[in-house]
Parts: C-alpha cells; structure tokens; sequence
C-alpha cells in the first residue's frame, strides 16, 4: 500500500509541476525578433497554418507546442482571418484571446472639412495599408459600385478619421464615409428652418459645400448662409469665388483673375443665377447645419477682413466700403 500511495503521490507531484509550466509558459510574455511584428492570416488558414505563422512573423516558439495550445484551449476554431499586430510583451495566452477576437491592427485615414473628390481620391491612393480597388475605376463605375448610379461623387463623402485592418478595401472605406454623409444629411434637412429658400437635401448639400470653403470661422458660417439664403430668396447672383475656382478645376494656380470671373463654366456663380449643379467639396457637420439653418440677417453682401472673419454689410454702398477698406488698405 505505502508503494502505490508513493506512486500516486508521485504522479500528483508531475501533474502539479506540469500544470505549473504550464501556466508558467501560457502566461510568460513570448521572444520576437523585432519589437513590433505584423501576422497575416489569410481566410481558410488551419489552426496549425496559424501556429506556422505566428513562427514565420517572427515570434521565437515551438509551432507545435503553440498548435498543442490552440486546439486544448478549445478556441482553435474561432481563430479570425485578418491583419494583426504582435508587440512585445505578448504572452501565448493574450495571443489565442487576439486571434479568437479578431482584434486587428487598425490605421486610420482622415477626410478633412473642404476637400474636393480629387483630393479624397489622392488621399485613398496614399494610403499603403488599403487595397485600392477604386484605383482602376472611373467615377461612374466607382459610383454604381457603391449603390449610387448617377450620382455625383463630389461632396457624397463624410469628413471625418475612418479606422481600417490593413488590407481592406478603398470601396469599404468610401461606402463608410457615404453612408455617414447620408445620416448627416438627413437629420440636418429634418431640422431645417421653415423659411429655408432650400428645396431638397441635395440644395442644402451644395449649399453647404459653399460654405464650408467661403470660411474656417465657425462663428461666421451661419452668417454666410444667411446672405445666400438672402440672395436664393430675391433671385439675386450668388458670385462666390470657390464655386469660380471649382469651376477652373486644376487649371486654377491659385490666382483668381477678372477674366475667371467672366469665363462660363456650370459652376461659375458669377454668370449663371441660383446653386451650382453639385457641390464644390466635402461639408462637415457644422457647415450642414448652417445651410439648414442660416442665422437671420438682412446682410445680402460679405468681405474678408484678412484676419479670418469676414465684415457683413446690407447695402452695395456699405460693401463697397468695407472692400476698400479691408481688400485695398483705404479708409
């Protein structure tokens, strides 16, 4: 009896020891070659695909001994295909709960207020990390795939930082920013003052657009709303520069000259009445929210002062001053 009673004393001693190294592995931070590494999984990898893997990214363990603990952990099979990063620290039991959470690494791409399409498309086409899909599409094609036949791309798009998994597509990314663009759209046209000479949520897009490039103050946007809304109202010409430049496309060199003015183009609101065809750039919520509700003033008339505000007048006269005084130094 004492000899079986030492044997399974014994065996309890080895299991201890075991289950020991075992926690003691599961939960010891992992060697990596680099101090930050980067683990494909494709779609359809095996378990044991992944443990080859993790070795071949450059993590310093035994593929079968990390096999071994996948398929004991029981979450062998809820491994995710995806993109993710390995740091240092990393330990086999935090790298099982990444994987089987599909926590990928996430890069960023920010669309900023007041960007026209061609600048969104460079934008997409500098980002190393997105499969640019769009690339080999022309804006007709790039539009019908998201669902929008028909639809002019300029203005459609969100402003704002979208996150991604290295390797999605550009298409994801865009169809984010348009559907964010619908609901800020929507709920701006459903808050839209009743006197509004608006017509549509499309109006208030380009309208917003306008905005979004005549100022950065956000103090004066609403103001600035106010005075086409004034001129919408009375049939009045809008004559707004960024329509103008918009107009020129990458012919403008950053000169606005009399003759550009005077040069027809659909967007050039100098010689042709009301909003143009499609907007201008990208609004951002605060100037959506001006267009619908623009503050209430009989200004019909504005001027920079140069130092990022703009002077409002009611009078061509009272205009004409304050362009002498603030565009030509006259008092």
């Amino acid at each position: 009896m004492r000899a079986i009673f030492r044997a399974l004393m014994l065996l309890i001693v080895l299991a201890a020891a075991a289950a020991g190294g075992a926690w003691w592995w599961l939960n010891h931070p992992l060697e990596l070659s680099q101090p930050v590494l980067e683990l494909e999984i494709e779609p359809g990898t095996t378990p044991r695909g992944v443990a080859a893997n993790v070795v071949k990214s450059g993590v310093q363990v035994d593929a079968r001994l990390l096999y071994a603990w996948f398929r004991f952990s029981g979450k062998d099979r809820l491994i995710k295909a995806g993109n993710y990063e390995l740091t240092t620290g990393l330990t086999p039991y935090v790298l099982l709960q990444k994987l089987a959470r599909g926590e990928e690494s996430l890069r960023a791409l920010t669309l900023v207020e007041g960007w026209n399409w061609r600048q969104v498309r460079a934008a997409l086409g500098r980002e190393e990390f997105l499969r640019h899909d769009s690339a080999t599409l022309s804006d007709e094609a790039l539009m019908a795939a998201l669902g929008r036949a028909g639809v002019v791309p300029e203005g459609r798009f969100f402003p704002d930082t979208y996150t991604y998994a290295k390797g999605s597509s550009d298409m994801a990314v865009l169809r984010r920013a348009l559907h964010a663009m619908d609901r800020r759209l929507a709920d701006a046209w459903a808050m839209r003052a009743a006197n509004t000479p608006l017509k549509t949520p499309e109006e208030a897009l380009i309208l917003a657009s306008i905005v979004e490039k005549e100022t950065g103050k956000a103090s004066d946007r609403a103001l600035i709303a106010g005075v086409f809304s004034n001129r919408l109202r009375i049939g009045m010409l809008l004559q707004t520069d960024p329509t103008v430049i918009y107009g020129l496309g990458e012919k403008f060199d950053g000169n606005l000259r009399k003759r550009d003015l005077l040069t027809d183009t659909p967007w050039n609101t100098y010689t042709r009445a009301g909003l143009p065809p499609t907007p201008i750039a990208m609004p951002g919520k605060a100037a959506l929210m001006a267009a619908v509700q623009p503050e209430q003033t009989k200004a019909l008339y504005f001027v920079a002062r140069g130092d990022g505000t703009s002077h409002f007048s009611a009078s061509l006269d009272e205009h004409n001053r304050a362009v002498n005084r603030y565009q030509r130094g006259q008092q």
